[in-house]
């Protein structure tokens, strides 16, 4: 019997209009663009700003997007994964809510939630589903409104991050490509460093907790700057050797869109040339878990068939890792991203 493998068969994206620059920031803060710009790499960030409007509107546009790309019909979608550190609500999961949504009547669905590294994570889970041989079409989605959870009279965290979704179509295959490898790590050393204080079951919401805007990311900068570094070229590292690559064998590797100083220091570490990075921090900021699939929406009309991708992440937990992809088509220029901004407009 032919081993099954999970091959990336198209991708589908969605950015907010609103679009909020560095000069915008700098009157809610006491920041300008030049630090914004040295120290973290951000010129603007797009901002879901509509009311009544959360995750899982992104995601159905993102998603959307990509059935129609792959021509597939809401009957054949058997699973749907979201990657979410921001749903719509506590529960129902935001899955399934986008199930309902696109019209999904056969497939099951739920969240995933490891913050940063989530689509990472997801998308490893789902080529598991396919290599199960139970599983023909999956959507994964990374999703965040990131705006939802900053606050923005911090001026240590509200000029990092945006609002984005993106997805990827994973269908089987018995050729050589798709997800081929994955290193995926948790070690729980950061909670005390990158967390939402309350919330959740241990501090329930409360007058107090809204007072003290405790409903917000809090982050030791230079620490998880340290960890994100040595763990995401750690893993990467890994994958190479594991899957014997050389440097000049790999086409692109795809970062976490977290800060350009760690995008740099974790491709210097690796001897990858920048020409081989994908980089659109500039443009979006972090925006989570949608981070590695919107690289990918951005930059899909320069893959082509073979070409060997690293995708790596880091995020609060802490939880990190790298997989490596093989892409399994040619992508048609009329697919790129440029195109795509123009289908993320249609409902």
């Amino acid at each position: 019997m032919e081993q099954i493998n999970a091959v990336i068969t198209g991708v589908g994206g969605y950015v907010p209009d609103y679009i909020l620059t560095n000069d915008e920031i700098s009157k809610m803060v006491d920041t300008t663009d030049e630090w914004i710009m040295g120290r973290i790499g951000i010129k603007e960030r797009r901002i879901l700003n509509e009311e009544g409007r959360g995750t899982s509107y992104m995601a159905r546009k993102a998603a959307k997007q990509l059935m129609q790309r792959t021509k597939s019909d809401p009957e054949d979608i058997d699973l749907v994964i979201v990657a979410t550190t921001t749903p719509d609500y506590r529960l129902p999961s935001t899955a399934s809510i986008l199930c309902e949504r696109l019209g999904l009547k056969r497939a099951f669905a739920f969240d995933m939630q490891a913050v940063c590294s989530g689509f990472l994570y997801a998308l490893e889970t789902g080529a598991n589903f396919i290599r199960s041989g139970n599983y023909k079409k999956i959507i994964v989605v990374g999703a965040d409104k990131m705006s939802s959870i900053i606050d923005y009279t911090d001026r240590a965290t509200c000029p990092i991050f945006g609002d984005g979704a993106a997805a990827f179509m994973l269908e089987p295959t018995t050729e050589d490509y798709g997800v081929m490898d994955a290193v995926l790590r948790t070690d729980g050393k950061g909670l005390p460093f990158l967390h939402i204080k309350a919330g959740g079951s241990v501090c329930a919401p409360s007058y107090y907790t809204m007072d003290n805007h405790m409903h917000y990311i809090y982050q030791e900068g230079r620490t998880v700057f340290k960890y994100a570094v040595a763990n995401m070229s750690s893993a990467c590292e890994s994958i190479i050797e594991r899957n014997h690559l050389s440097k000049d064998e790999l086409a692109w590797v795809i970062p976490h869109q977290a800060n350009q100083r760690i995008i740099s220091a974790v491709t210097q570490r690796l001897e990858v040339p920048s020409e081989k990075v994908m980089v659109n921090i500039e443009r979006y900021g972090n925006t989570s878990a949608a981070t590695l699939p919107l690289c990918i929406w951005d930059f899909e009309n320069k893959l082509k068939k073979g070409d060997k991708l690293i995708f790596t992440a880091f995020g609060a937990g802490f939880a990190w890792g790298a997989v490596y992809v093989k892409w399994g088509y040619d992508s048609d220029t009329s697919s790129s991203a440029k195109s795509g901004q123009n289908l993320q407009k249609t409902e």
